[in-house]
């Protein structure tokens, strides 16, 4: 039976795809329109002149499993976010300059085929297909935020509810969560809350100049904002401690190839308490004394890079660059499950003359998990006298997952994006036994 969820989400789903529909004002379904509704007879600039932009977005990723995976049962399944954003200029609104308020919640819902048919149930997932998939099928407060801007904007400060995009910051436009946004929450996901998931923090930065900059923070560490009952949880109940990241920015506008790049170098502290992923209490392996529990750590620690160069401009357009780009992730050996995270790949806007403002991409990676877990799962299964892995009682082990994507994004109108695209997965759940597996995807933006 479909749910009346699942039919409210279809029909924004149908809605994105009708550019050509007559039933809204004259405006509305333009195609050289940002917004699919169109500027409300002149509402919304007249809104955004006195302070209040609004921003109504939605998401569609759709993900099919076309070959292997651990079920071949093959199916298609989709998960999906709407995002409502209210941003207030405070100096046009009460005359406070460069000051301004953010206001995001978020909506998720829907299925992840990585989890559904692609790894073993048995063992952990180590990345998604379908990027917009996860932290709950809930509504999120994502961001609740103050800004304020001093010395022309050489500091910036941002004061209450949100994540840790900026730091480590890149963009989604893959759908392949190893290719989307910062590397920092799919590679430290307990420690680092990526979007929509928002927290208590304070974040300074620091522009030295038009090309360098340094940023900081402190951020709650709250294990309880993750679950599906606290979505607009405000209070500090279930804090644990605090997570402090520093990052250098250098975004030069002529760098290798004379053309704009960035390139950013980072690490984060948390204070949480965590276990040891291999030794127990005593200083033992923990699988050969279980009930004596994990020895304690007192900090996590992760390191991060990101570069992005433009390497050309098509026709000499700056509108149509080929950019290359690699992300880095590490996090240290004794408290994380997933020991490093690396890709590489390539963005060009405006390949074809006839068609200047869609997009290919093309990308790789890889996530490796920490071998002083793996060499956990094998002791576990030595112990229990476990050899076959087609016993029910075999823990699977973990060690890399590969993968691939490559996408072409047609930009239908201002307000529309399609991407389908093709990945490829070795060793999905970093479990070899596991056949390597291929989804065909489709991701849908658009701006209400």
């Amino acid at each position: 039976m479909i749910k009346k969820t699942q039919l409210r989400h279809l029909g924004l789903f149908l809605l994105a795809l009708t550019p050509f529909s007559n039933v809204m004002a004259a405006d509305a379904l333009a195609t050289d329109s940002p917004w699919m509704t169109g500027d409300w007879d002149g509402k919304r600039t007249e809104l955004s002149n006195r302070g209040y932009n609004i921003v109504l977005g939605y998401t569609n990723e759709i993900g099919w499993n076309e070959a292997g995976g651990y079920n071949r049962d093959r199916t298609a399944v989709y998960a999906d976010e709407i995002l409502v954003s209210l941003g207030m200029d405070l100096e046009k609104i009460l005359d406070w300059k460069a000051a301004s308020v953010q206001f995001i919640i978020t909506d998720r819902n829907g299925k992840d085929i990585t989890s559904q048919r692609l790894i073993d149930p048995r063992s952990g997932q180590l990345t998604s297909t379908q990027e917009v998939w996860g932290r709950g099928s809930i509504w999120r407060l994502a961001e609740f935020s103050y800004r304020q801007r001093y010395m022309d904007g050489a500091i910036d400060m941002r004061v209450g509810r949100f994540g840790l995009g900026e730091f480590g910051e890149f963009p989604c436009e893959f759908q392949n969560l190893l290719f989307c946004g910062n590397t920092g929450g799919s590679s430290t996901g307990t420690v680092w809350y990526n979007f929509p998931v928002s927290q208590w923090a304070l974040q300074l930065k620091y522009n030295f100049g038009q090309e360098w900059a340094i940023q900081g923070g402190i951020f709650e560490q709250n294990p309880s904002l993750q679950e599906n009952d606290n979505g607009f949880k405000t209070s500090f109940s279930g804090n644990k401690g605090v997570i402090l990241p520093l990052e250098v920015i250098f975004k030069p506008q002529q760098s290798f190839f004379g053309l704009p790049g960035e390139y950013r170098a980072g690490m984060f502290v948390s204070t949480t308490d965590a276990d040891d992923v291999f030794l127990g209490a005593d200083g033992q392996p923990q699988p050969l004394t279980p009930d004596g529990g994990y020895k304690s750590h007192s900090t996590r620690k992760g390191y991060w890079t990101v570069a992005r160069q433009h390497i050309a401009h098509i026709a000499n357009d700056p509108k149509r660059p080929i950019e290359v780009f690699t992300q880095a992730h590490f996090n240290d050996k004794d408290t994380t499950y997933i020991r490093s995270s690396i890709n590489f790949g390539f963005t060009s806007m405006g390949t074809f003359a006839a068609r200047p403002k869609d997009e290919i991409g093309v990308a790789v990676g890889r996530i490796e998990v920490n071998s002083r877990f793996t060499d956990r799962q094998r002791m576990v299964n030595a112990l229990n006298d476990e050899t076959s892995y087609d016993s029910a009682g075999f823990i699977p082990i973990q060690k890399k997952e590969y993968s691939a994507e490559l996408f072409y994004g047609v930009r239908v109108t201002d307000w529309l994006m399609v991407r389908p695209n093709v990945q490829y997965l070795k060793h999905p759940g970093g479990v070899e036994k596991v056949d390597d597996a291929i989804v065909i995807g489709l991701k849908i933006q658009t701006k209400i």
